[in-house]
């Protein structure tokens, strides 16, 4: 449903759209372009007519962008973010216990050279 209501929005939108492109701003539009038919459909009933249009297909847009929350799909096995699942899982650490190293530790001895090696005659 909720990709049936998404491609009526994107219709609408796209008419919509063509209507406004059609409309001159100053009352020309389609009508200037049928000029010679004024005995079928006149400049006034064509203005009428996409004026009516532009309302119905704005209207249309608005309440199917409000239906179309009914319909949006939501996970089925989890009721919270997936945020809100790693901060529930991620390990605590007390900051008493575990005191920050700068250096005041003991470095690791490195394993002293033997006098026999430093002795020993290479070949």
């Amino acid at each position: 449903m909720y990709v049936f209501i998404s491609i009526l929005i994107l219709i609408a939108s796209i008419l919509l759209i063509l209507i406004v492109l059609i409309q001159n701003s100053k009352g020309g539009g389609l009508a200037s372009g049928f000029s010679s038919s004024n005995q079928i459909m006149g400049v006034r009933k064509t203005t009428d007519f996409l004026e009516k249009a532009t309302w119905t297909l704005a209207g249309t847009v608005v309440v199917l962008s409000i239906v179309i929350t009914a319909f949006i799909p939501r996970a089925q096995h989890a009721n919270q973010s997936e945020i809100k699942e790693q901060i529930n899982n991620a390990v605590t650490i007390d900051p008493n216990t575990v005191a920050p190293d700068f250096g005041t530790a003991q470095q690791p001895a490195t394993a002293p050279v033997s006098s026999s090696e430093e002795e020993a005659p290479a070949n």
